[in-house]
């Protein structure tokens, strides 16, 4: 079998375009996958074709192993989110490919399945009005739609440091939230990179009443000693690895033992089973694995099949309910969550196929983009 194409689709909503991708053989087998970047979906969609010209047109797709490594090795600048995300686009419509042509769901190419049913959290569900009423409201109708947990940033456009009155402003959302959705229900503290350690520390401390699940990425992703400095400091478990980059990237950060939970993103750290190799080497540090998921449909399909088989996952994040109206008419056979579970599917390969007509009914947007360090930017997503 040869790959014989490669085409890209990019279809626009308010605050990020998708960016799916579609690969033919010359057996009439297609594979599709995502490469969703917020922000940067031309720069990786131009960098997909020119994966494509030098790498991937004329590849066995099932030589998955050595597909990546001559993309990753022979491009000489490797690393970073734009290639890698290219990378991750191809890699996961080589493995829908690969399970459709031997009739086989991908987690049963990838050891089978541990669980028949994939616990999930919800995100961006609170987009409006920062006040405690309004997140109160919100968390609410979060549970009505039966999930048992919940993500959150509460902190506004807060930068390293914070002043006592945005503190407090902040640490009352949270309060909001957890008296809103009671003591039984998970929540899980955002922070997208914001904190020195100082303050990281110090917000953590005055966290602690609310129980919340995991603290995310408390500190810049860039320094794994100043995240193990903060997780070593707080009693709150620390969740990080949405901005790191292959098995490579991480490897620093078990070293540290710098976090409890990891969150890589299958759509940036290379794939598939790059992803796979990545929560195995958490599990040498008993390391849980909530893969990073505020893409689109196809992204959720391609978390599920990986989540079936891994034996340190701990949750998935979906925005599914919280996006477009039409988020789940761009393919078909789109999954569902019901209670807060999605169920395994057992459909070949990732068991979706792109609804090419919905596509075009949504272009491109031109700006697409939200700045998370600017006022008001929870109104936006």
């Amino acid at each position: 079998m040869k790959i014989t194409d490669v085409q890209t689709f990019l279809v626009g909503t308010k605050w990020r375009n998708f960016l799916f991708v579609k690969i033919s053989t010359d057996e009439g087998i297609v594979g599709v996958g995502e490469a969703t970047l917020e922000g940067k979906e031309k720069v990786v969609e131009s960098a997909i074709h020119e994966l494509k010209r030098r790498n991937v047109l004329g590849a066995n797709p099932f030589n998955i192993e050595h597909m990546w490594m001559s993309m990753y090795r022979n491009e000489f600048w490797h690393g970073g989110p734009v290639l890698l995300t290219a990378m991750s686009g191809i890699e996961i419509a080589c493995w829908d490919i690969v399970g459709k042509a031997l009739g086989q769901p991908i987690y049963n190419l990838l050891g089978g399945r541990c669980r028949d049913k994939i616990p999930t959290y919800a995100n961006g569900w609170y987009s409006g009005e920062r006040t405690p009423e309004h997140f109160a409201r919100c968390a609410k109708e979060v549970i009505q739609k039966g999930y048992r947990a919940l993500k959150f940033d509460p902190f506004g456009m807060a930068g390293r440091e914070m002043s006592r009155q945005e503190k407090v402003k902040s640490l009352d959302l949270v309060a909001a939230v957890r008296e809103a959705v009671g003591p039984d229900v998970e929540i899980f503290i955002e922070v997208h990179g914001r904190f020195s350690p100082m303050t990281a520390i110090e917000i953590a401390r005055e966290l602690e009443p609310y129980r919340p699940g995991w603290y995310e990425e408390p500190v810049p992703p860039d320094n794994h000693d100043a995240m193990a400095l903060v997780a070593r400091k707080i009693n709150i478990p620390v969740a990080t690895g949405e901005r790191l980059y292959t098995r490579y990237g991480f490897r620093r950060l078990f070293e540290l033992q710098a976090a409890n939970i990891i969150q890589p993103d299958i759509l940036h750290t290379g794939g598939i089973l790059e992803t796979k190799k990545i929560a195995a080497m958490a599990d040498t540090y008993y390391m849980a694995v909530a893969p990073h998921n505020p893409n689109g449909p196809i992204s959720t399909a391609v978390a599920v099949q990986l989540d079936a088989c891994l034996t340190n996952f701990y949750i998935q994040e979906c925005l599914d309910d919280f996006d477009v109206p039409w988020r789940n008419q761009l393919i078909q056979g789109a999954l569902e969550i019901v209670n807060g579970y999605i169920t395994v599917p057992d459909k070949p390969g990732l068991g979706v196929e792109l609804n090419e007509e919905v596509l075009q009914e949504h272009p491109y947007v031109e700006g697409a983009f939200f700045n998370m360090w600017s006022e008001g930017w929870e109104k936006e997503f």
